[in-house]
């Protein structure tokens, strides 16, 4: 099972803070290092393909993730030019995670009906493969066709894993032959029963079976059992799993000692035969940055 991270500090988010997280993460052993995409919230991140390139200056190894770049709301030719250039820049270490988006105020601010962000996806996908590819492409009504230059590192393209939470969103990664990129989110039980519809639809469709199998997961280490109960009475209030009200903090995060840890990780391979998994920050204020850092370094050691 190969590590992954998101940043463990969000609290600043410019080229140095990020590019010393990222730099500290790859001399732990993690793997890749992931952003999240999001529009007008407090604290959004508008454009996680810009701050990557800030990542990939600082760094020599680490595979550079986005959980959830939007693609519906993009030019597709244009997004397909700017993951190129990311993987030029930093030779090859992109995995583009893309999703749909689900808020509908955000994707009508980009002029996206919620109705059709689907077919939007999936179109603006294709084309973007295409051009990826090195085909010709035809931007719009009656365009001529272009091809794409710089065309990316990796060939035929970057890895694009598909973030989904509901039935349908499964079914179409499935059905397109992508692996299914897990929310942090689900517990355990969930993701059993989305792998297996996200299965279904591959087979459906004629695919070979998808060989990753990666997901993301809340998770933290601690040394004492007073904060260990505090951290996780404070995730609990902070809110739990959309689709299950009644799930308790151990079965849609990672927190406790090591041993309870390294137990989990375990579990998740075994029972769900992950092959990634990305460490995700504590979505909750107010504990020590050197504290989380610690924690980030002791989970490296579990992989």
């Amino acid at each position: 099972m190969r590590p992954g991270l998101t940043p463990w500090d969000f609290s600043d988010r410019s080229a140095a803070s990020l590019s010393r997280q990222a730099t500290i993460a790859e001399s732990l052993g993690y793997e890749s290092f992931w952003l999240p995409e999001s529009h007008f919230i407090a604290d959004a991140i508008p454009d996680p393909l810009m701050l990557l390139a800030a990542v990939a200056a600082g760094t020599g190894r680490l595979r550079l993730g986005t959980t959830s770049y939007l693609v519906p709301l993009r030019n597709p030719l244009q997004a397909a030019e700017q993951v190129a250039v990311l993987d030029r820049l930093s030779n090859g270490r992109v995995i583009l995670g893309v999703g749909r988006g689900y808020a509908s105020a955000m994707l009508r601010a980009f002029d996206v009906a919620p109705r059709e962000k689907r077919a939007r996806f999936e179109r603006n996908l294709d084309m973007m493969m295409s051009a990826w590819r090195g085909e010709a492409v035809h931007a719009g009504e009656g365009g001529e066709a272009v091809v794409l230059d710089p065309l990316p590192v990796q060939k035929p393209h970057p890895p694009v894993w598909v973030a989904a939470f509901g039935p349908k969103a499964l079914a179409q990664a499935g059905r397109l032959g992508l692996p299914y990129l897990a929310s942090p989110m689900e517990t355990l039980e969930n993701l059993k029963a989305n792998l297996r519809l996200h299965e279904e639809a591959a087979e459906a469709a004629g695919h070979d079976r998808v060989a990753d199998r990666p997901i993301m997961r809340t998770a933290f280490l601690g040394h004492r059992r007073r904060e260990v109960d505090a951290l996780k009475a404070r995730l609990e209030a902070a809110g739990r799993p959309r689709r299950d009200d009644r799930a308790a903090v151990d079965d849609w995060a990672i927190v406790g000692d090591r041993g309870f840890v390294a137990a989990k990780l375990d579990e998740y391979r075994e029972a769900l035969g992950v092959t990634h998994m990305v460490v995700t920050r504590l979505r909750i204020g107010g504990i020590d940055e050197e504290r989380l850092r610690e924690s980030v370094a002791e989970i490296a050691e579990l992989f």
